[in-house]
């Protein structure tokens, strides 16, 4: 009866009608009633946030913690920006997202920063996510009329190098996610979300010269880390549910070869977990369902609680899976990527991103191409799941590149000079 664009708009709306089953509360919360011993996905509140937003991470199998030159620095690793080769830029980017399943949800993206001086760098970003469209009714099915849920995040960052090949940087960002809108049949008083979160990085990079066959190349080398989203639970309601927002540690690396004055090819693996509460394994009654304890909550039987505070989550998130070990490392995303370039104007990309089966499942390939002209350049990538019928098939990215120093230089002459006007 209620049409939706979006399983977390499923869960906020089944909560505003009163009808949401058990099992549904359970995965927008973070609980896990429904375990069946092996699968165990990790869910939090916001997961638009983990969307890669631009096109070149994106045909890479969505690395990016330790790519040079990076306008999107700032979603990446925010301390990469004093490393980047030109003292500005901006970037837009568009992404249909879940093209398979609904024709309307997409994530666009607008990022930019500027050199404040040879070591430093600032930066700023808008990220907005549409659900597409959602048609309310009551009990009756008459519609009580249509809505456009929306998710943004706004970001501002700061980076500074402390030596020739080190930096380390910080972010502070805004999250707002309105699902309902002013549709509130409950008595819940379901409300839109707020969040307020950091990141903290650091970046390594460094070029050598490597010979092999009595031929010598340049090495041009880099190191990531990166934790995103460190900040505040998020809820709907002024009551209950308080979801952990995708706290993540991304680690990687990067290595590029300049074969010789035309080409180059690099390399890039990342790594990431997400530094969040793993739902644990609750004891069973006879029934079936879970036994509860004097304090009301599910009696955890293996695992640890995961309703705990942020700091503390983030801890036991290395250690609280309930298969131990073996769990916690299954829980560990891995992103691959090759980049050709042609004369520093044309490129092709290519990457694979894995999840474990037990854990999401994700798992696909990705295809891009990149061109770089006077002052702008433009990026493409193109998603293909190993599995058939994924609804990550179709998706497209999209990002247009601004050269802010090749502006500046088109309204210069030879000697430096301003041109004149007409």
């Amino acid at each position: 009866m209620i049409k939706l664009k979006s399983f977390t708009s499923l869960a906020i709306l089944g909560m505003l009608s009163g009808g949401i089953s058990n099992t549904l509360q359970a995965q927008i919360t973070g609980s896990n009633s429904q375990l069946d011993g092996r699968q165990n996905t990790i869910t939090t509140a916001v997961p638009f946030l983990m969307i890669t937003p631009e096109a070149r991470g994106g045909g890479m199998g969505d690395v990016g913690v330790a790519l040079p030159n990076d306008p999107f620095a700032l979603h990446w690793n925010v301390a990469k920006l004093p490393f980047n080769e030109r003292k500005g830029g901006v970037g837009l980017s568009y992404t249909p997202w879940l093209r398979s399943l609904v024709p309307d949800i997409s994530l666009a993206y607008m990022s930019g920063y500027g050199k404040i001086n040879e070591r430093s760098a600032i930066a700023g970003s808008l990220r907005f996510f549409s659900l597409g469209s959602i048609q309310f009714t009551d009990q009756f099915g008459t519609s009580l009329g249509n809505y456009n849920p929306s998710e943004l995040a706004v970001d501002l960052g700061y980076a500074s190098k402390l030596s020739e090949h080190f930096s380390l940087g910080i972010a502070f960002r805004y999250v707002r996610s309105d699902l309902a809108g002013a549709f509130n049949q409950s008595q819940a008083g379901v409300q839109a979300g707020n969040a307020f979160a950091g990141d903290i990085a650091a970046y390594y990079n460094n070029k050598t010269r490597i010979k092999y066959e009595g031929n010598r190349y340049n090495l041009n080398y880099g190191f990531g880390a990166a934790i995103t989203n460190i900040g505040s639970k998020i809820s709907y309601t002024s009551q209950q549910f308080q979801n952990f927002i995708p706290i993540n540690l991304r680690i990687g690396g990067y290595g590029q070869i300049e074969i010789d004055k035309y080409n180059t090819i690099a390399l890039a693996v990342d790594f990431n977990k997400l530094l969040v509460p793993t739902n644990p394994r609750y004891l069973k009654k006879t029934n079936g369902f879970d036994s509860i304890g004097s304090n009301g909550r599910p009696i955890v039987g293996e695992g640890m609680d995961s309703d705990v505070p942020i700091i503390q989550g983030m801890i036991q998130s290395f250690y609280d899976a309930p298969g131990g070990f073996r769990e916690e490392m299954r829980e560990i995303n891995i992103s691959t990527g090759v980049e050709y370039w042609y004369d520093k104007q044309f490129a092709l990309r290519t990457g694979f991103f894995y999840e474990n089966p037990f854990k999401g499942n994700r798992k696909f390939l990705t295809f891009g191409a990149g061109f770089r002209f006077n002052v702008f350049g433009i990026d493409l990538s193109y998603l293909v799941p190993i599995e058939t019928r994924n609804p990550l098939e179709r998706t497209l990215r999209f990002s247009l590149l601004f050269d802010i120093d090749a502006f500046a230089s088109q309204n210069k002459d030879n000697n430096n000079n301003p041109l004149p006007e007409n």
